[in-house]
């Protein structure tokens, strides 16, 4: 199994904040997320992250008014 590159990771994580326990721990911030139906920063334009809605129908409705944002 490979080890989390904690540093790594955050080095180029999108989420503004910053002071979460799982900040630069995918696997852990992904299942934390999924729990609540929603997904995690990176999945989100930085102006809808910044506003914290992180739920799958945000989702859809930037992606689909977007398209591709990546």
């Amino acid at each position: 199994m490979k080890s989390c590159k904690v540093d790594e990771n955050k080095s180029h994580c999108t989420c503004t904040y910053t002071s979460c326990s799982r900040h630069g721990v995918c696997c852990e911030c992904i299942a934390y997320h999924r729990k609540s139906d929603q997904l995690p920063a990176c999945y989100f334009p930085a102006d809808v992250e910044s506003r914290g809605e992180r739920s799958i129908e945000a989702f859809i409705k930037v992606y689909q008014e977007r398209g591709d944002f990546r």
